[in-house]
């Protein structure tokens, strides 16, 4: 059983993901791009348009899975610690995107991963009694 903060964490991080997910695919492909560490031997449009799916599935996954919540909670987590290295490059080779136009806007934004992982992790716990 899941309290109502947890569920309401929980549909609004699957929400946003499947959002992500669907822009990674469409309006803002170009600004995902910013994102991608020159490091990763893919293609940067490959690599948005791969997490893009990956979005939609673990944001759908969130939304709707029930007997395996904890394990779909993992796995976003994990996700949002394999693309830190993303939001890093992008702070690091000063590149705009989102808004983050500024060399602070960059940085505060490294911070909010770490809250990303938690929330997933936390979300999708069960409540013991």
């Amino acid at each position: 059983m899941s309290t109502p903060a947890r569920t309401i964490g929980r549909l609004f991080l699957g929400s946003s993901l499947v959002f992500a997910g669907v822009s990674h695919l469409t309006f803002a492909r170009e600004e995902f791009q910013a994102q991608v560490p020159e490091s990763l031997p893919l293609d940067p449009d490959t690599t948005v348009l791969a997490s893009g799916v990956v979005e939609i599935g673990l944001g759908s996954a969130l939304l709707l899975a029930r007997k395996r919540r904890g394990l779909v909670g993992v796995i976003a987590a994990l996700f949002f610690v394999a693309v830190f290295p993303g939001n890093l490059a992008q702070w690091m080779h000063h590149r705009d995107g989102f808004g983050l136009d500024t060399e602070i806007k960059r940085f505060v934004r490294l911070f909010f991963q770490p809250v990303l992982v938690l929330l997933a992790l936390w979300s999708t716990r069960e409540t013991r009694h």
